[in-house]
């Protein structure tokens, strides 16, 4: 039985649900903001005795991280601080279960947790051969015109690019045309990603899935607010284009997620003018209905293959 980890607004794995309904494969869609509504147990005899519900864990036989949310206790005579508690067991439970699901996952939980780091991304794509626009990550000004040619540079978070708060907003990249001493301040709160700024054709997501790639060509240069990034302005209506790539390029990728302990990643590319690829970074557990939406790849298809062959793997052992 395949495990599928989500909650109940994720879209996403309603294309996986779709596709293990199309086969008739047996799976388990568990939406982690309500597991406090079930019975559950963990073992010592084996790394396999633990229960949610109905499901044992000896039943499963592969699993999908895709978007688990935060049980939430709701309880009227139980203070802030007691549901506080009560909601930080129940995520001890779920890492203590996801541990015992180790070589079951698509990707771990603690890979794609590793793999969020952008600069180790960017050291691994590196040893792999990608071009890399040339920067630093820092909160030093001066560093910043030291290592690039301070001049068409962009800027983008090193991680968190979600700004919380009453009026919630996304940090999007953003681009510089020069720094000079008087920025020092400003950078000095925390340290950004600074690049060397592309002449993009178009932007490139390369999904790949095992071996499989599937690159789509977001054509983000058509409207004024997606040049810089194909995130901002909502545009909905970009074109996006199943494109090749160069086969030294593809196995660039599928390394690239390999070398991070992942099975599935989504690359994000960029085409320069003159047709070269330039890295930017990866998302190891990103997004890709759309993608499939826009472009009929079969992406959701390739995904299940995939969990079908770890499933035959723990059959056999």
């Amino acid at each position: 039985m395949i495990l599928l980890v989500t909650n109940k607004r994720d879209l996403t794995t309603d294309y996986i649900v779709r596709e293990l309904k199309f086969r008739n494969v047996p799976y388990i869609r568990l939406n982690t903001e309500t597991l406090n509504e079930f019975k559950c147990s963990i073992g010592y005899s084996s790394i396999d005795d633990w229960r949610i519900g109905d499901i044992k864990g000896n039943q499963i036989t592969s699993a999908y991280f895709r978007r688990p949310s935060p049980t939430t206790v709701i309880h009227p005579t139980l203070s802030e601080a007691e549901l506080e508690y009560l909601n930080m067991e129940w995520l001890s439970f779920l890492k203590s279960i996801y541990y015992r699901l180790d070589n079951k996952w698509l990707s771990s939980p603690t890979n794609i947790a590793l793999a969020e780091d952008k600069p180790r991304q960017l050291v691994a794509a590196n040893a792999l051969g990608f071009q890399i626009p040339q920067g630093i990550i820092t909160n030093d000004v001066f560093t910043v015109m030291e290592r690039t040619t301070n001049e068409s540079l962009i800027a983008k978070p090193l991680r968190q690019a979600l700004l919380k708060g009453k009026n919630e907003s996304v940090i999007f990249t953003s681009q510089i045309p020069s720094l000079t001493p008087e920025y020092e301040e400003s950078i000095a709160f925390a340290p950004s990603i600074y690049q060397q700024e592309i002449s993009k054709k178009y932007d490139v997501r390369v999904t790949v899935v095992g071996n499989k790639v599937f690159p789509v060509a977001i054509w983000s240069q058509t409207s004024e607010a997606t040049k810089v990034d194909w995130r901002q302005g909502g545009r909905i209506d970009l074109l996006h284009e199943h494109i090749d790539i160069p086969d030294e390029l593809k196995m660039k990728c599928i390394n690239l997620v390999r070398d991070l302990n992942l099975r599935f990643g989504a690359i994000d590319l960029v085409c320069d003018l003159d047709g070269d690829y330039w890295f930017l970074e990866i998302n190891p557990n990103g997004q890709w209905a759309w993608i499939e939406n826009q472009t009929k790849l079969p992406i959701a298809s390739s995904i299940v293959d995939e969990l079908l062959k770890i499933s035959e793997n723990n059959y056999e052992s």
